[in-house]
């Protein structure tokens, strides 16, 4: 395989279409994840922590041998995970709920074909019975 056929595959790859929504995924993502993170540091644990009285697991370990192992920090970030992720849950389900609306707001707009009258079911009919009979 030469280096110009492989260019050439990688530049295919990369320009296709799906790797530039991934792309562009990943850059919203990152932004959105610093909203999310500042959501949680700054408004959420806050709140949780003047309700669970201000315990603090971080500081929470036990030593085996040598090491120190840090549970505590486990369990912290297993909380912060859990918040993270019904706070996405949250937008994300806000998100869907307000499209659907939205959906739902055009669907209505878009006046309804009217029905065919009887008078013109007939017209039709009246006109394929007399195509069938010139054949």
């Amino acid at each position: 395989m030469s280096i110009k056929s492989l260019m050439t595959e990688f530049k295919d790859f990369a320009l296709k279409g799906n790797v530039m929504d991934m792309a562009v995924g990943v850059v919203v993502g990152g932004a959105f994840s610093k909203i999310v993170t500042s959501l949680v540091d700054n408004i959420i644990s806050p709140i949780i922590g003047m309700i669970t009285g201000g315990i603090d697991f971080s500081g929470l370990s036990v030593t085996v041998g040598e090491a120190k192992l840090m549970y505590g920090s486990l369990i912290t970030d297993i909380i912060d995970f859990i918040i993270i992720a019904a706070c996405i849950f949250a937008v994300v389900k806000a998100i869907n709920t307000a499209e659907k609306k939205f959906q739902r707001s055009e669907e209505e707009e878009a006046p309804a074909e009217p029905a065919p009258t009887t008078e013109e079911l007939l017209s039709d009919i009246k006109g394929l019975l007399t195509e069938m009979k010139d054949k």
